[in-house]
């Protein structure tokens, strides 16, 4: 079997002929995906939307887990070869439902995009007392991906895609507290260290699961001022971050985060096929390919202030141990035993 991850030992760019500028439609020149069962979640908005047009129209059943049916309904509208299907990552019982009603069906799923997310929001708890970033982005996709295992084993050959980010900078996992119950919140921190637990989440479930041929990879898209996901975000903190100028109005600047849609979708479809990839798992991509280990960024730095420096993933995202440990806490925390063997 092929060597994992962990630690970074795969990390490094393979010449996918690819990069920041690549658009999905570059990535799926000749690609037929006719047959292929796919699950998006978030897929009726912004990158997810996107993903979902792009596979459906390569020939792929597209499953799309929303939280809004109406505002999926209208996305979605006249999009081929696509079902909708209600699921709120924050509810186990809705997750249950959902995963339940596709087993039921007794097809194979061929690629599986944790794909749902929010983004620096303010301090909020599910039901449960969960923090909503860590919960939404992070606990609910673990527990549909484990629900789902079944027929993810079934396709003989898939792929489980986490759309992290490079916020991971922002926060390692915090195994002491990760639901802010003991330290000040802080919305920049909690939705870094979710995104973390993608990238940790990817590395370990290849590990356990590449043994059956299901693959894992995380990602960081790209800094996409167009989607829905920043909408939770200040008009002063897009300032101070740069992301907009004094008028509101959008900034795009040459550096390897700042993309349009298109562009930043290109990554996480190039995990979903690229037969570059059939032997190796676990990684975190960007720009079209299998990114550096940022062995030089400053965790005690300040993130916004060194947002264009930022290129990479942080070796305690694949570090073995957190890993590990990751699985476990999700485990007890959704109360779902994710038995792969």
């Amino acid at each position: 079997m092929k060597q994992g991850n962990y630690q970074g030992q795969l990390q490094q760019p393979i010449g996918s002929g690819f990069d920041r500028h690549s658009t999905a439609a570059d990535v799926m020149q000749g690609v037929d995906l006719t047959g292929k069962i796919v699950i998006v979640t978030g897929g009726h908005s912004g990158l997810g939307l996107e993903t979902t047009k792009t596979l459906a129209a390569a020939g792929a059943t597209v499953i799309v887990a929303a939280r809004d049916i109406e505002k999926a309904k209208k996305n979605l509208a006249g999009v081929p070869n696509v079902e909708l299907e209600a699921m709120e990552l924050t509810v186990p019982a809705s997750i249950e439902a959902f995963a339940a009603k596709f087993l039921a069906s007794g097809r194979p799923l061929h690629l599986l995009f944790n794909n749902a997310g929010i983004m620096w929001v303010p301090l909020a708890r599910d039901a449960r007392g969960y923090e909503s970033q860590f919960a939404t982005n992070h606990l609910g996709h673990f527990h549909l991906t484990a629900k789902l295992w079944p027929a993810l084993k079934q396709a003989g050959g898939a792929r489980v895609i986490n759309t992290s980010s490079w916020g991971h900078h922002a926060s390692p996992l915090v195994f002491e507290d990760p639901n802010f119950e003991r330290r000040e919140y802080n919305a920049m921190s909690a939705y870094g260290q979710s995104k973390t637990a993608n990238v940790l989440f990817a590395l370990e479930l290849d590990n356990r699961a590449r043994q059956f041929g299901v693959r894992s990879y995380s990602l960081h898209p790209g800094l996409i001022l167009s989607t829905d996901l920043a909408r939770n975000i200040s008009l002063d903190t897009m300032k101070a971050l740069g992301m907009v100028d004094d008028n509101g109005q959008p900034v795009h600047r040459e550096f390897s985060g700042d993309k349009r849609v298109e562009q930043g979708i290109s990554t996480q479809v190039w995990c979903a096929v690229s037969p570059q990839l059939a032997d190796i798992g676990g990684v975190y991509c960007e720009n079209t390919e299998i990114a550096i280990l940022d062995t030089d960024y400053d965790p005690a730095a300040s993130w916004a202030d060194d947002m264009e420096k930022i290129q990479g993933v942080m070796p305690y995202a694949l570090d073995a141990d957190a890993a590990r440990q990751l699985w476990t806490l999700s485990e007890e925390l959704t109360g779902v035993q994710f038995n792969i063997a």
